[in-house]
This record gives structure tokens, C-alpha cells and sequence, in this order.
């Protein structure tokens, strides 16, 4: 958020909802038409061999008028002016024809294009979906999720087995996380590479993506078809395809989606008449309630909204084509003061310069602004005393306001006060483009040069106004007692900025020829990649006027109240060059082979690492084209894949991370002087190196009833060894306590099914039932080892959150790695219940008469529960009538176990003169939490019903300046089924911080949206 720009935004009206009714009504009104029905007759017949086609279906769209063609092919329908007729027939592409005066219509059907014939992306090219050897998911836009969608991962959430996209809370401008196939690595990092149009990326490059402008995404799961990218796809890789300009008529789209969210579950915390009553029975002194009645949810909450809003104009001529669009996507959170804008403008364009050279441009800009209160501003306002009022008449503290505070609390915070007066939001402004120049050399050969160019500046600001109550932004460097009235305004101004700078060229030259029953694609790449990240931050503190301007005037803060670290800055640079081949080989369209090498230089890592060599290849027959399969009518397509792969992971490193570092370590004062201190801050390792994850993968894609039933099975078991982690190791020889190195082996398995059925396809009818089921499981294989003759241990490390790194040894560790065991297992202690003094009570598991934790041999915890969900799956149901669409996504996980930290932080009764509790921590009983214990472990399983949408495509016949219109309506996020106690059971399983542990997220939202696209 800009500071110039610190005003509350109101919240908004119904105007929205205004216009677009308005809008619509304007334009249902040009609906009504005279017309005036008559005969017309004609043939249909094959428009390439000109055969005449028998039984073909004829029907007045939108109507149920309809008719069949003869022997001959011949038809007669009466229908009226301005009236579409559909022609359909099976294995030929629909056609639609619009009736004039004319008295004949004779029409030519064209066989339609197979599934297994279309193109999908693969990496550096394209192929045919039949032609496939390795695990790829192809989602086009037709399939794409709808409604308010803010990110391209919420269209393809529950599309394709094996990937899970996991939407934490409803936070405006947080994309949801995204796993391929589980998670392979410790700290090497799990996300996937995203490729759009060329360009990589990370994640973030999806934020620059408008998911209206996307055409189809292609995601490669398994090594045989993410090797080809070597040290960037170990953990999967994303190819998205985005809409480009095609010859003819320009043509204008428009699509917007208004959509309105409600909190869909909140906190069951006393109210102020339930803690007046549970202070009472505990004897909580009676100064601790102020006399008040507040919801502190509700007043810091609000109704939230999306909107979306897509314009695009496109067309061209044989020589030049083009595509230019402009989207808003605009949210208000539901929690006060929470907001994002994203504006995006791409353009694409492509020009042919000759018979044999084209070019192709994209350019695309965006500004991404929000507004921060997230998830801890309910934290905040849950454990609040509901006596506690929202305001005072008679303040004590003049710098807060009105704004009440606890004089006889450390560090109150008001929530309604942080909520409302805290400035703290950035502003991202990204810029990416490319620029492709395609070369035919001969007939088969071509050469690309492709060069790319990404840059991102994100400016942070924050200004912690002493109005928020915020403890250290008030009484800074004071000595005056709490109860002080006179103080001078504080605060604490931060900006920071941060700068990334990526760059991308290859030379790829591509070699595509068929000889009789043979075909052949050669391909061959050379690429650079350099990629700059800098930026810094600087925060001051004590400022005589209480302005948010100040942050423009951190020269008039207190300059003795700098602290160590208030400035930073930083600059780190990394280079890849690869080299990289691959051949595809069909023999007669039935036996399929691939294989692929890709040689990696990196900058991060030792001088002993390098380069590393990357190797994949993979065998698929078609069973079903094969002569003894003629006889067996009902199977249309099978064809047996069998890949294996080699990818390195390098995506948790560092551009310095091999070397030795200092930092400063504070000053002294010796002789009357200051003397700066240093200190070793990491370890140098020569020898760090890339993570290598092999894996093999075996799948049947399949075909069944002349199509109606189709689906693919893959199975898969793979092992991500020289696993980076940060192990302990001793001082000396070592001058710092951990070192970055490659030891562990982490073992990953699992099971995927597609299936999707057309039931019905009669008529206005048309309906499928489609889903994914997936089944995964990571255990830890190794973990221990040596390094320069120095061991490595590190078998029942705290891994995650709640606890330290290193061995475990306080009693508040959760997550743990083990050998042999789940990747985040649980490792608690056993609840047995509360005395009378409201202790927890732990079960002596090894019955030597106390209770112990830090040692494995004495140690009485034992395993109960993990993390990750066992088994993840997606009902995707469709269904069409006449020119209404249905489309639904339910998605459910199962088998895995939740930490609720957020409810045994709520839970402890103990707390209650300061806070408030949940209605069932009277039930439990316990004062103070003191363990890790499997009273807090929760089933995680859940059912959600995360879409559903109407939608209605108007007749636009007759009207000269609509081509198409569509009306929809769409619900979010209706129901959830689930036993677990908190807000929402989908919380962080992408591993790393907070692994499986509920410590409190932003709420998840339900919302209700209306759509309108239309094309002129």
C-alpha cells in the first residue's frame, strides 16, 4: 500500500451490482425478434470425400425442432429467419449454420480431431496427446474451474491426479501452494518450475499470468518428462500456453465476475456474559473486566468481494496476428483493511517476415498493490477479553486515542486499533517479455532463437502508528511509568525494496521427419539463464508527529534508538548454462521411445559440483492398434507407458551458500573505544551439491465405448538422494554449529487414477462424470552420514514448527523427521488426562516412573499421526442442456492428522484473567500448556464442495454486434464435511514451516459470484 494512500477504504456498495444488472438488461432486451418459420432443405455430406452422410442429426438451436438426414443424405426442417441450424454427427465436428432467405443449405462436416490427435506442450515443443510417453496432465481452458478466480492455480484445482493445490485461507492477492506428486525435499524446495509461453519462473510469475488469458496448461509429472529440464524440474513443472490472435475479423471479449464472501466458520470463543461467569468460578480478580460486550471478530470483520474484469482485442491477416488485453482483479478482504489490486496488460503478437522466418513477441506488464492485516490480526482479536470494550471515554494514554487499553496489561493491543491505524502493504510492478525468431532451414529442420526477460521491483512500506497500541511503538526510550499520560508520539516507519532480475536465451534447433512407418524429432538446446536478486530495507523509530507521512521523513526519527539490524541490504547473483537433447522415435503410430540428456552448470553450488548430467528415456506401445486387438470392439484406445528419469533440485540454495560468511555480531567497548565484533555465520562446503531425484514411472492410458470412457493409471516410486539439510556439526573444527550439506534419501510412492465418462450424449443432452484419486506416500530413508570424516547425524530431528532445529528435546516439539517413517510425523506425547491442579497428565510409556523427553531410548513419546494426506481426490461432474452448462468440483483428502495448535493456545484456562478461551476449553480443563501431546492431534480428513457453477449461453444470432454472450453463476467453498475443530482443514502440507500444524490462518471465505463473457 502506498502511504500517500492511508485512508480506510470504505466498503463498497452494491453499484457494482448495479451496473452489471443494468448492463444485462440492456442487453437481453435486444433479444426479442420477429421471425417468421418456413422449409428449407439440403444435403449433408463428408466435406473432404464429398460422400453424403446418413443419419445425421439436424436441430434448431436452442429449441428441441430437429430432424435426422435419409439414406441420401437429404433433410427438410422447417425453421425461421435468423435461426441456427446444428449439424452433428459422430466422428465429425459440429456445425452451425445460420438460415437467411435461402431456400437450400447443403453443408460438409468435417472429421473431427481425436483427444489423442490434439497438441499438448512438452517441454521445449510440442506433441500429440497420443503420442505422449511420459505422465502429463493437459488441461484446457473449456475445463477450467470458474467464478471469482484471482490465481491460474484455482482453475485447475482437483483437475489432474497427483497434483494438489492447497488453498490456505482466503487472503486477498495469496495464491494457493502447489505439489506435484508430494514433496521430495527437505529445504532443496518443492515448488514446481512454471514455463509460460517460454519464459520460467517461480510461482510468483503466476501472479503476471491473467487466468482469463490462459489457453491450456500442461503439467509433467514424472522424471522421464521433467529431465529434459534438468536441475529445475525435480519437483514437476507447469507449462502454460496463453491465448494468442488468429486470422480474421478483429474480435473484442469481454468477461467480468462480481462476487460477494462471507467468513464460512469462525472461532466458538466465551462471550463476555460465559467469561464473566467462567472468571467467576475461577477466581479471576474482578478489576480484570472492564465492563465491556465485544465481538472482537466481528468488529474487525467484514462482508468481502471480488472483482474481475478482462478485455481483450485480437485478430490479424496470414501475415500477422495479434492479441492485447487489460485486467483488474480487485479484492477486499474480510478482514478490515485487507486488500489487493492487480492490474495486468500483455500483449502478444506475431509476425510472419518471410516463408521461412517468423517472429513472435510478448510483452506483458503488471502492478500488484496490497494491503496487509492478515491471519494474526485474528489471533489478536479471539483472545481478547470480551469485557474489554473497543473504545474509552476517559483514555489514559493520549498517544492511542480513544482507542482503550489495559493499563494493567504488558503490551495490550487493541485489535480494532492495529486493524485500523497499522499502514503495512507493498507494491510490485513486473515487467516480462520475449522475443522468438523461428528459421526453416529445409523442409523438417528448423531453428529458434528464443531470449527472455523478467524484472520485478517490489516496494514495501509499513508504519506502526502508537495509535495501534503496539507496545514498541509507544514509550520508545521513555522511562515514565505506564500509567504516564504525558508521552510524546512514537512509531516505527520500514520500507524496504526488493529487485529481481532474470534473464533467459536458447538456441534450440528441432528436427521433425517421417520415413514410410517411421517418424523421428530430434531436438537440440543450448540455454543461459542469469538471474540478479538485490534490494534492502531500513526501519526507524521515534518520531516526534504521529503522521503516516513519516515514512517519507525516517530523517527526523530518533537516531538513538537504532537497533542492530534496522539496516540491511543484499545482493546475490546465480548463473545456469546447459546443454541438452532429446530424440522421440514412433514407429508405425504404435511403438513409441524418447530419451533425453541435459548437462547443468550452476553457480551455487562447491567448486567440486558444478556441472551435473541429467538422463531420461522412456518405451510406450499402443496394445489397441495392434491386429489381435480387431476383434475386441469395445476398447478404442490402450497404450502401455514405461519411463524413467533423473532431475536435480537446486531450488533451496543460495547464490553463496558453498562459501564462508561473516556477519557483524554487535560492538564493545575497550579503552574508551567501540570496537565492532564479527562472527562466523556459515560454514563453507566445497563439496555442496545438487539433490538427484530418480524416478520410474509405469502407466496405461486408456480408451473404452467408442470414447465415452477414458482415464489413465499411473504408478511411481521414486528416491531424491544427496538430500540438503542443515545439519549440526561440532565446533571446533568448525567455526559455526551448522553446516549445509548433501546426506539424506527420502523414498517417494504413489498411485494416480483419471477416469472421466460421458453418460449421456442425446440430444440437448450431454453429460460426464469425471475425477481423479491419487495415493502418496514420503518416508524418510536417510538421514544420517558423514562429511570430511565428521558424522552427520540427524534421525529424530525437530522438522517444521514447534520446536527448535536439532534433536528433540522440549517437551513443545511436534514434528519430527524419522527414518523409516512419514515424511512430518507426528512424535507426542500420550495424553491421560488433567489432575485437580488442571496439569496436563502424560502417560509414563516406557514405565519407568517419570516422564522424559530429548533421548530416544528414554524418551516417551511414540508416533501418532502424519501430516501428509494418504490419499487426495476430485469429482468433476459436468453436465449441458439446450444453452445451460453445469459444472461441479468436489475434492476430499484422507488419512492424515492435524496439530491443532490454535486450540490448545485457546485452551488454556490459565490465561483466562488475560484473554479469552474457547467454550470447550472448560471441558478440557487444562490450565497450562506444558506439552506436545496427541490431546491437540485432530483427524484431518474433509470432504469440500469447492465449486459449482450455472451458467446460460445466449442465442446471439440475430444480433450484428454480439457474437457470443454467456450469464453465470458460481458458489464457492459451500460446505465442508470433516471432523476436525478449527476454522478449515486445509491448512499448509507443503512442508517446511508449519508443516501439518494449525497455528491460525486468514479465514477461508464462501462467496457467491455472477459471470458475464461476451465476445463481439
Amino acid at each position: 500500500m502506498k502511504a500517500d494512500n492511508y485512508n480506510l477504504r470504505t466498503k463498497q456498495t452494491g453499484s457494482g451490482w448495479f451496473r452489471l444488472l443494468t448492463m444485462l438488461g440492456l442487453l437481453c432486451a435486444t433479444f426479442i425478434v420477429n421471425a417468421q418459420e418456413r422449409t428449407v432443405s439440403g444435403t449433408v455430406s463428408d466435406g473432404e470425400t464429398n460422400e453424403t452422410l446418413p443419419g445425421v442429426t439436424v436441430l434448431v438451436k436452442g429449441t428441441s425442432r430437429g430432424t435426422i438426414t435419409d439414406m441420401d443424405g437429404s433433410y427438410k426442417i422447417s425453421v425461421a429467419d435468423g435461426e441456427v441450424l446444428t449439424f452433428s454427427f459422430v466422428g465429425y465436428e459440429n456445425k452451425d449454420i445460420t438460415v437467411g432467405n435461402e431456400s437450400v443449405v447443403n453443408v460438409g462436416l468435417r472429421l473431427s480431431i481425436s483427444e489423442l490427435q490434439e497438441i499438448v506442450v512438452v517441454g521445449y515443443g510440442t506433441q500429440e496427446k497420443g503420442d505422449l510417453t511420459g505422465s502429463v496432465a493437459s488441461i484446457s481452458s473449456k475445463d477450467f474451474n470458474q467464478g471469482p478466480v484471482v490465481s491460474p492455480l484455482q482453475q485447475i484445482s482437483g483437475k489432474a491426479a497427483g497434483v494438489n493445490i492447497n488453498q490456505v485461507g482466503s487472503e486477498p492477492g495469496q495464491a494457493p501452494s502447489i505439489r506435484v506428486r508430494g514433496i521430495t525435499s527437505l529445504i532443496g524446495g518443492n515448488d514446481p518450475l512454471v514455463v509460460v509461453d517460454g519464459i520460467q519462473g517461480n510461482l510468483a510469475l503466476l501472479n503476471q499470468i491473467p487466468p482469463s488469458e490462459i489457453k491450456s496448461v500442461e503439467i509433467l509429472k514424472d522424471a522421464s518428462a521433467t529431465a529434459i529440464y534438468g536441475s529445475r524440474g525435480a519437483a514437476g513443472v507447469i507449462l502454460i500456453t496463453t491465448k494468442s490472435g488468429q486470422a480474421g475479423q478483429t474480435q473484442i471479449e469481454y468477461s467480468a465476475v462480481l462476487s460477494r464472501e462471507i467468513i464460512a466458520n469462525e472461532y466458538d470463543m466465551l462471550t463476555a456474559d460465559e467469561w464473566r461467569t467462567a472468571a467467576a468460578q475461577r477466581g479471576v480478580a474482578e478489576s480484570a473486566d472492564y465492563g465491556g460486550n465485544t465481538d472482537w471478530f466481528d468488529a474487525i470483520t467484514r462482508v468481502g468481494s471480488t472483482q474481475t474484469h478482462n478485455l481483450a482485442f485480437s485478430g490479424g491477416n496470414e501475415s500477422f496476428t495479434y492479441r492485447a488485453s487489460a485486467t483488474a482483479i480487485l479484492q477486499e478482504g474480510i478482514i478490515n483493511n485487507s486488500n489487493s489490486e492487480n492490474y495486468i496488460a500483455r500483449f502478444q503478437g506475431t509476425q510472419k517476415l518471410s516463408d521461412k522466418l517468423t517472429s513472435t513477441i510478448n510483452l506483458n506488464i503488471s502492478s500488484l498493490d496490497r494491503d496487509y492485516n492478515n491471519g494474526g490480526r485474528i489471533a489478536e482479536a479471539i483472545t481478547r477479553r470480551p469485557t474489554d470494550p473497543i473504545y474509552t471515554d476517559n483514555p489514559l494514554f493520549t498517544d492511542v486515542g480513544s482507542y482503550f487499553i489495559d493499563p494493567n496489561s504488558f503490551s495490550y493491543i487493541n485489535p480494532v486499533a492495529r486493524t485500523e491505524e497499522i499502514i503495512d502493504g507493498d507494491l510490485t510492478n513486473n515487467i516480462f517479455t520475449s522475443l522468438r525468431l523461428e528459421y526453416e532451414i529445409f523442409d523438417g529442420l528448423t531453428a529458434t532463437a528464443f531470449g527472455s526477460w523478467r524484472k520485478t521491483n517490489r516496494e514495501y512500506q509499513s508504519y506502526v502508528s502508537p495509535r495501534t497500541t503496539r507496545e514498541d511503538a509507544r514509550n520508545l526510550g521513555e522511562t515514565e511509568s505506564v500509567n504516564d499520560i504525558n508521552q510524546l508520539p512514537d512509531g516505527i516507519a520500514t520500507v524496504a525494496n526488493d529487485v529481481s532480475d532474470e534473464k533467459l536465451y536458447n538456441l534450440i534447433l528441432n528436427y521433425k521427419k517421417d520415413f514410410g512407418d517411421h517418424s523421428i524429432d530430434v531436438l537440440g538446446v543450448n540455454e543461459w539463464q542469469k538471474q540478479v536478486y538485490n534490494g534492502g530495507s531500513s526501519t526507524v523509530r521515534g518520531f516526534i508527529v504521529d503522521d503516516p507521512s513519516n515514512i517519507y521523513a525516517m530523517q527526523s526519527a530518533d537516531a538513538t534508538l537504532y537497533r542492530q539490524g534496522d539496516i540491511s541490504s543484499y545482493k546475490n547473483d546465480r548463473t545456469l548454462a546447459s546443454f541438452l537433447g532429446r530424440v522421440n522415435y514412433s514407429y508405425m503410430g504404435k511403438y513409441y521411445a524418447s530419451a533425453s540428456i541435459r548437462r547443468d552448470g550452476s553457480s551455487v553450488f562447491g567448486a567440486n559440483n558444478k556441472w551435473a548430467n541429467f538422463y531420461a528415456g522412456s518405451l510406450a506401445w499402443r496394445i489397441s492398434d495392434e491386429g489381435f486387438m480387431d476383434a475386441v470392439d469395445v476398447i478404442d484406445n490402450l497404450k502401455l507407458r514405461v519411463g524413467y528419469g533423473e532431475t536435480g533440485n537446486q531450488q533451496g540454495l543460495g547464490a553463496l551458500n558453498s562459501v564462508r560468511l561473516a556477519n557483524n555480531d554487535g560492538t564493545t567497548y575497550f579503552g574508551g573505544t567501540v570496537i565492532p565484533n564479527y562472527s562466523i555465520t556459515q560454514n563453507e562446503n566445497a563439496d555442496l551439491r545438487w539433490e538427484v531425484k530418480k524416478m520410474f514411472n509405469a502407466g496405461l492410458d486408456f480408451g473404452f465405448i467408442k470414447g465415452k470412457l477414458t482415464g489413465a493409471i499411473d504408478a511411481f516410486t521414486g528416491v531424491t538422494s544427496d538430500l540438503l539439510f542443515d545439519y549440526e556439526v561440532p565446533q571446533p573444527p568448525y567455526p559455526f554449529g551448522t553446516i549445509k550439506a548433501n546426506v539424506g534419501e527420502v523414498l517417494n510412492q504413489g498411485l494416480e487414477l483419471s477416469l472421466n465418462y460421458i453418460t449421456v450424449d442425446q440430444g440437448d443432452w450431454y453429460v460426464t462424470l469425471g475425477g481423479n484419486v491419487s495415493m502418496n506416500r514420503t518416508e524418510v530413508q536417510e538421514l544420517n552420514g558423514s562429511l570430511n570424516g565428521v558424522p552427520l547425524e540427524t534421525d529424530y530431528v525437530v522438522w517444521g514448527s514447534g520446536g527448535t532445529t536439532g534433536v528433540a528435546s522440549t517437551n513443545n516439539a511436534i514434528s519430527h523427521l524419522i527414518i523409516g517413517q512419514p515424511l512430518g510425523s507426528f512424535y507426542l506425547f500420550k495424553h491421560a488426562g488433567v489432575d485437580s491442579n488442571g496439569n496436563q497428565i502424560i502417560d509414563d510409556l516406557d514405565g519407568d516412573g517419570s516422564v522424559e523427553d530429548g533421548n530416544r531410548e528414554n524418551d516417551d513419546r511414540y508416533l501418532a499421526g502424519q501430516a501428509l494426506p494418504k490419499v487426495t481426490w476430485a469429482f468433476t461432474p459436468t453436465a449441458s442442456y439446450k444453452n445451460f452448462d453445469l459444472s461441479v468440483l468436489v475434492r476430499g483428502a484422507h488419512g492424515h492428522q492435524i496439530y491443532n495448535a490454535r486450540r490448545a493456545t485457546l485452551s488454556a484456562l490459565g490465561t483466562l484473567g488475560q484473554s479469552n478461551v474457547l467454550n470447550s476449553a472448560l471441558e478440557t480443563g487444562v490450565n497450562n500448556i506444558t506439552y506436545a501431546s496427541d490431546l491437540w492431534l485432530e483427524k484431518g480428513d474433509y470432504v469440500r464442495l469447492e465449486n459449482i457453477t450455472l451458467g446460460y449461453n445466449f442465442n446471439t444470432t440475430s444480433w450484428s454486434f454480439v457474437e457470443s454472450l454467456r450469464l453465470s453463476f458460481t458458489a464457492n467453498n459451500l460446505f465442508v464435511i470433516t471432523e476436525y475443530t478449527g476454522i478449515d482443514p486445509e491448512i499448509s502440507t507443503s512442508g517446511g514451516s508449519g508443516f501439518g500444524i494449525d497455528y491460525g490462518i486468514y479465514p477461508r471465505t464462501r462467496n457467491f459470484a455472477v459471470g458475464l463473457n461476451a465476445t463481439f
